[in-house]
């Protein structure tokens, strides 16, 4: 195995991110600014821009499972909300013995700290609860939502790689990455003969964030041309992004642990197991029942939804084209 130091890198600033065999040299602040005297991180902005961007695909396609867009954005809003508060219980309860007793380190995600995981199960859980409220359908929901989540996270993944985070074993592979926080954390934390701070590490955020990405494209397909069973898309979302999980959770040396076992490789074998079981089950029944199953958008109710949504919709257009032509008048 061939060393940073050996490849031109020596002595790597705190900031410096380094992939010495494709030739790229970084250095990158996690701080992107301060605005009254609070530090704006490059994490927090990176994992924004990704919800934000899955948020835009989801509105834009929802009509397309059926879904009034206006009704869906209740539950968008709680899912996002539910997500971030999961996604940090996650993390936290995992990592208790670092938070007990220092309550405001719990509050504080500007660093990192959220768990896929975590913010999956809360992002269900209380968007769930608003679908039923707004009377949306929760299948097909999720189908839209699963679809989305791989572009948050392909997008998300990225703020670790600002934080230096979810690297994983040595490796002397063309994709292998180094940093400063990373020798240094390495340094602290375990002996060379376990991981070597002066050896390339696997990128693990990179590898996820491909795959999410990919996964993503395939879903998008899959949505517009082969979907057969509202829950479809979500089922494949959690394949998917469980079987990749699972194989690089393994490379990893950060990952939350429950004794010996590595909690997101555990959950990922699980969900992927469950689902594919799932997705066998349903798919059998839709067959069985041939004709008589429809998905909800070729439903009468969502007809109904869509068409009293674009009569209110159109409603509002001529009222205020009304408007602006009294205002032009009088003007």
């Amino acid at each position: 195995m061939t060393s940073v130091s050996e490849l031109g890198y020596d002595n790597l600033d705190y900031n410096e991110i380094v992939f010495p065999k494709l030739g790229f040299d970084f250095h990158i602040d996690p701080t992107a600014f301060t605005v009254f005297g609070i530090d704006i991180q490059w994490y927090g902005i990176i994992i924004t821009t990704g919800l934000i961007l899955a948020l835009i695909f989801g509105l834009r396609n929802m009509r397309r499972v059926g879904i009034d867009p206006d009704r869906a954005v209740d539950a968008i809003i709680g899912g996002i909300i539910g997500g971030i508060i999961g996604a940090r219980a996650y993390y936290v309860a995992f990592n208790w013995s670092e938070y007990a007793g220092n309550w405001k380190e719990i509050f504080n995600t500007r660093g990192g700290g959220l768990a896929i995981y975590g913010g999956v199960i809360g992002a269900f859980l209380i968007g769930g609860i608003v679908c039923k409220f707004r009377k949306v359908k929760l299948f097909p929901m999720l189908d839209i939502c699963g679809t989305g989540f791989l572009l948050g996270q392909s997008i998300g993944r990225w703020g670790n790689f600002t934080n230096q985070e979810a690297f994983g074993r040595n490796t002397d592979n063309l994709f292998g990455m180094s940093g400063g926080r990373i020798q240094t954390w390495i340094s602290r934390t375990y002996t060379s003969d376990v991981l070597n701070p002066d050896y390339m590490v696997h990128p693990c955020f990179l590898y996820e964030s491909v795959w999410c990405l990919t996964g993503f494209v395939i879903l998008v397909i899959f949505l517009k041309k082969f979907r057969k069973f509202d829950g479809q898309n979500f089922l494949l979302y959690l394949i998917w992004y469980g079987l990749g999980r699972f194989f690089i959770e393994g490379l990893r040396t950060d990952s939350l642990m429950i004794g010996t076992l590595r909690v997101s490789q555990v959950l990922a074998a699980v969900c992927v197991i469950v689902c594919v079981i799932l997705m066998l089950v349903f798919s059998s029944k839709v067959k069985r029942m041939g004709r008589d199953y429809r998905l909800y958008r070729d439903t009468e109710e969502s007809r109904l939804l869509l068409a009293q949504a674009d009569e209110l919709n159109a409603k509002a257009k001529h009222k205020s084209k009304t408007q602006e032509s009294e205002d032009n008048t009088h003007g």
